[in-house]
């Protein structure tokens, strides 16, 4: 089992996970970081709990978006100029699948 130290927020988070994706896992928590700084950037003054709450309450938010796509795909529903590569809208089935799971976790930490 690999296991790495992620920065979220300004602070250091040991992290768990299956060897081999101690890179992926990094870039993953950069993401969150990235949300957690466009959070602090909007005002207010917050803990740590709260920042990592509006922070996976973005990406599940984007996560919701990316699920009405693929099904919009799926369905046939998209709009001409959309991509309807099935590969792509794997893909992004995916990366929602795994974005769910992190904020999961992220929620019972």
């Amino acid at each position: 089992m690999g296991q790495v130290t992620v920065r979220v927020g300004g602070y250091s988070h040991p992290v768990s996970c299956e060897d081999g994706q101690e890179a992926h896992l990094v870039a993953l928590a950069a993401e969150v970081d990235r949300r957690v700084s466009s959070v602090r950037t909007m005002g207010g003054s917050y803990g740590e709990p709260r920042l990592l709450l509006l922070a996976s309450l973005l990406l599940a938010d984007e996560v919701h978006d990316l699920k009405v796509e693929l099904a919009q795909a799926r369905a046939g529903m998209l709009p001409p100029a959309a991509p309807t590569d099935p590969r792509l809208a794997e893909r992004l089935a995916r990366v929602a699948e795994r974005i769910e799971g992190i904020a999961s976790d992220l929620g019972k930490g």
